[in-house]
């Protein structure tokens, strides 16, 4: 099943582009409404023709074979890695073997952090080894870690009640989970809140909706003036130990050893390829993904499916013999997982021609069953987005949410760029 999910996503790419029609230039301003939804339902059969060719014919499991061979053949591909470089290097020679046009690497400075052996054990009221993860950008500790008693809160709201409680502890965030966007706080600036009252270190329960006691990582950030204190992510299920042990009067310690280091930025690259327009070749339609991963699993998920599904609607239009009007431009990104680096140094080196951007689409929300497109932009264009995923009937994901956002992407929907993310 999974590899129709794939497919499926990559023709949601695929058709809300199709129509080869700019979500807010030239001739779109010239012609009413009506005019533009009939020239898109004319495209029903190509639309057709696309899904026909990704969920039933020789296209059919193609891009999670694609994926599958890179995972297992590369592995995770933290930023700063010889394996993130490698994985680079493979992607740029197959967009070349798949006959797309204008290949090529654009080079990015990227940061270079790894965690090294890490480790923490309860020391009291047990004896119990905790697993861990640290996070991106995390110090190391002391070689011989840092022992001491533990604060367990569950708001940024309640560490500033208990500050003085705080200096010279270990801090644990149990925060409850309302929402990723919600709650991810807690990983980004745990360290630097538990950092201004004094804490040594700080530990966040993993932001997660569930749990097998299994921590995530993930980035945080550290803020300048403010003491840099290591910090990792624990499972759900040992924040909630330490809170009920905590509200029973007992006293916690913690023995954290981490070795994490950062080093000088590395050099990198985001990966180009296209299908130029037939009409307007220099206006862009832009899909993407990012290449990179954590380092303790595959990104097969994030991002690895979003990357492939992305060169599989290029594939699709290729395989077809179709040509858009306007350049239908593949970007994989580097370095998402530290902040969106790679996509950030893109829109620097690109947006003297933002213009000639039509619409920015990303895929990062994980490689489910599709339901519909998320978009941000001007009403006319939501209006002219809804007539194009009608096309997607056939596959039933037709709807179009509110609130498309991404890492790679906020800084296009700043400039006023329509964008759009597969849900």
């Amino acid at each position: 099943m999974e590899f129709l999910l794939f497919t499926f996503v990559g023709v949601v790419h695929l058709l809300s582009l199709s129509s080869g029609k700019p979500i807010y230039k030239n001739d779109i301003s010239r012609r009413t409404f009506q005019e533009i939804r009939e020239e898109i339902a004319s495209y029903g059969d190509v639309a057709k023709a696309i899904i026909d060719l990704a969920v039933y014919g020789k296209a059919q499991n193609r891009s999670y074979e694609r994926l599958a061979l890179l995972v297992d053949t590369v592995g995770p591909r933290p930023s700063g890695s010889r394996s993130l470089e490698k994985a680079i290097q493979i992607m740029y020679q197959n967009l070349r073997e798949d006959g797309l046009e204008n290949v090529h690497l654009e080079p990015v400075k990227i940061p270079h952090w790894e965690r090294g052996e890490e480790s923490a054990v309860m020391l009291e009221p047990r004896i119990h080894r905790m697993a861990i993860l640290g996070l991106g950008s995390s110090i190391g500790t002391p070689p011989e870690g840092i022992t001491a008693e533990v604060l367990v809160v569950t708001s940024f709201e309640e560490l500033q009640r208990r500050a003085p409680e705080a200096r010279g502890k270990i801090v644990v965030y149990n925060q409850p989970y309302v929402n990723y966007s919600t709650t991810v706080q807690y990983r980004v600036q745990g360290a630097v809140e538990a950092a201004k009252v004094g804490a040594l270190a700080s530990l966040i329960r993993s932001v997660a909706s569930f749990s097998i006691y299994s921590p995530h990582t993930g980035i945080q950030e550290y803020q300048d003036g403010v003491p840099k204190i290591p910090t990792a992510c624990i499972t759900v299920e040992d924040a909630e130990m330490m809170s009920r042990m905590a509200s029973r009067g007992n006293r916690i310690v913690i023995q954290l050893k981490m070795g994490a280091k950062n080093y000088p930025d590395a050099d990198s690259f985001n990966t180009v390829a296209e299908i130029i327009g037939s009409k307007y070749p220099e206006q862009v339609v832009l899909v993407s993904g990012h290449l990179d991963s954590w380092d303790v699993g595959q990104g097969a998920m994030d991002d690895g499916g979003g990357a492939f599904i992305s060169w599989e609607a290029l594939s699709l239009i290729k395989d077809l013999g179709l040509r858009p009007k306007r350049t239908l431009r593949l970007v994989l990104w580097t370095a998402e997982e530290q902040g969106g680096v790679g996509a950030f140094q893109y829109y620097l080196l690109h947006q003297a021609n933002i213009s000639n951007y039509s619409l920015v689409m990303e895929s990062d929300l994980g490689t489910f069953l599709p339901s519909g497109l998320q978009f941000t932009g001007s009403d006319k264009a939501r209006a002219i987005v809804e007539e194009v995923m009608h096309l997607l009937q056939p596959v039933n994901v037709t709807r179009v949410f509110r609130a498309g956002e991404g890492t790679d992407i906020n800084f296009w929907i700043q400039a006023g760029v329509p964008v759009g993310i597969v849900r």
